[in-house]
């Protein structure tokens, strides 16, 4: 269910499959809709993202309409951020809620209230963690999307360029693709990480994994990273 979506993400930024609408790729169920949503955060909309440089030609898009608003708000209803919510849960949160604002054509009212995410983390975390966190929240690693929580990672560009290593050789494809395409977006990666036959190297050992896929799609859609 995830991995379709994903699937069809993806193709939308490599600028194939024909138009994308986020409602034409989830399946028809609610719940499991709202879930798929919520686990790929604000991907689900990243076709709609003008910020797209490195494209090839602009990817197929339907023009967002009222299905896709009404899904993104029965996801964001679903599935709050609860009391004890960690901060990875309410970034993603806030990224799918921040992309829906400005991606969805709608009246713009009545959106759920805004969480507050903390940045503290990203200072204090050991890179180990960082790297953690960073990956599961790639999703927001797109021009424009969360940019406090961009600036406050790119003082850790070192950081998370050994988090990228060490997921390679440990062969976490995902987490590998993930800080791959924080670090296609941020300043001051050492050339000497290789990053862009990396993440070429990532895509091709996952075995066709379909969110490492958006992940290394995404990179190169947005800052041309990864070809």
């Amino acid at each position: 269910m995830v991995a379709g979506v994903a699937e069809g993400v993806a193709l939308a930024l490599r600028g194939g499959g024909g138009s994308y609408a986020l409602s034409r790729v989830l399946p028809p169920e609610g719940a499991v809709a709202s879930a798929a949503i919520r686990v790929l955060g604000a991907d689900v909309l990243a076709p709609y993202a003008p910020e797209q440089p490195y494209a090839a030609g602009r990817p197929a898009v339907a023009a967002p309409g009222g299905p896709d608003e009404a899904l993104v708000r029965a996801a964001l209803a679903a599935h709050p951020p609860a009391a004890d919510a960690t901060e990875v849960s309410l970034w993603s949160y806030r990224g799918l809620l921040e992309a829906a604002r400005g991606r969805l054509p709608g009246d713009g009212q009545n959106w759920p209230p805004e969480p507050a995410a903390g940045l503290a983390w990203v200072d204090d975390d050991p890179w180990p963690k960082l790297a953690h966190r960073a990956s599961q929240l790639a999703a927001l690693s797109v021009p424009g999307l969360a940019a406090p929580l961009a600036g406050a990672l790119a003082r850790r560009t070192d950081d998370l360029s050994r988090g990228f290593v060490r997921a390679v050789r440990r062969r976490d494809w995902l987490q590998a693709a993930g800080l791959g395409r924080w670090l296609a977006g941020l300043p001051g990666v050492p050339e000497t990480l290789g990053l862009d036959s990396g993440l070429v190297f990532v895509d091709r050992m996952s075995g066709g994994d379909p969110r490492v896929a958006l992940q290394v799609a995404a990179a190169r859609c947005f800052y041309g990273r990864g070809s």
